[in-house]
């Protein structure tokens, strides 16, 4: 019987840690690694080792497209570290991000933040689809506008409360299936936001909107809330934030607007029949 030998694309052509700190410039906490032709195991891998041998800020430069940077960085020693990015990082920056810090000199592609667990992930630019996706803690600040489902399934863990902030706009389905966290969108350049299906499935968290949205562009299963004190003050902390990020000036100027979910359980009846509701009924699963 032949047997087939199983490739891993991942380990395949891996250099060792000795061939790969040849790439890598140090300069007493800090270090510079070229990344031009690395795999993103081997920039991880070395990310790590160098975390482990002091450094706490590294810079990547000659990114082009290599996913999961940042991801794999978690140290039970609680040791952190800051990324700044050069180039184009590929899909899943930050994607189980456990305290760090990565800032990207320019655009990000699809999943920023993915089931992140704490820290900041701060992008000089746009950002792609799903941003925020299963997001559990942290902030992840986009300085332009985002893709499709950003903060779809967004929830807060053990306390925490995830939240994303985007300078401009997002695309259809924003807040899907949201159960915790904020999203912000401070519609900064914005005539009119054109998203539709927001919050489709909300059941927890919350949606401010800078600018004009229409009723029909919110989905059934969440609705316009009322703004307090407490929601004015946290937009200016926002604010604040993304003005000192970004040194940028009238980032609240325009009206906001607050979405929240119409229920806990948007979906309970399809499963389990409520109170005085569809009792002694059985649901057909049949084609």
């Amino acid at each position: 019987m032949r047997t087939l030998d199983v490739v891993n694309p991942y380990l395949e052509e891996v250099r060792t840690l000795e061939e790969l700190l040849e790439r890598v410039d140090i300069e007493g906490e800090s270090a510079v690694i070229d990344a031009k032709g690395l795999q993103h195991k081997e920039i991880n891998d070395l990310m790590r080792e160098l975390v482990h041998r002091g450094v706490r800020r590294v810079r990547l430069v000659n990114v082009f497209g290599q996913r999961f940077i940042g991801t794999r960085l978690f140290f039970r020693e609680g040791l952190r570290v800051e990324i700044e990015i050069e180039g184009f990082p590929g899909n899943d920056l930050g994607a189980f991000l456990s305290g760090h810090r990565i800032v990207v000199r320019g655009n990000a592609q699809d999943g920023v933040g993915n089931t992140m667990d704490d820290g900041e992930i701060v992008i000089h630019g746009r950002a792609g689809d799903v941003v925020a996706m299963s997001m559990r803690g942290g902030r992840v600040v986009v300085r332009d506008s985002i893709g499709y489902r950003g903060a779809i399934h967004m929830k807060g863990l053990e306390g925490k409360e995830p939240l994303l902030i985007v300078g401009g706009t997002a695309q259809d389905f924003l807040g899907e299936y949201m159960a915790g966290g904020r999203v912000v969108l401070l519609g900064i350049g914005v005539e009119r936001h054109r998203m539709r299906y927001v919050g489709t499935g909300m059941h927890g968290g919350a949606i401010y909107v800078g600018g004009t949205i229409l009723p029909h562009q919110v989905a059934k299963e969440a609705t316009f809330g009322s703004m307090d004190e407490e929601d004015w003050k946290f937009l200016e902390k926002v604010g604040a934030l993304y003005a000192r990020e970004f040194n940028v000036d009238d980032v609240l100027e325009r009206e906001f607007v607050k979405i929240v979910p119409r229920s806990k359980r948007p979906y309970g009846s399809l499963y389990v029949a409520g109170k005085n509701e569809n009792q002694g009924k059985k649901i057909n699963f049949s084609l």
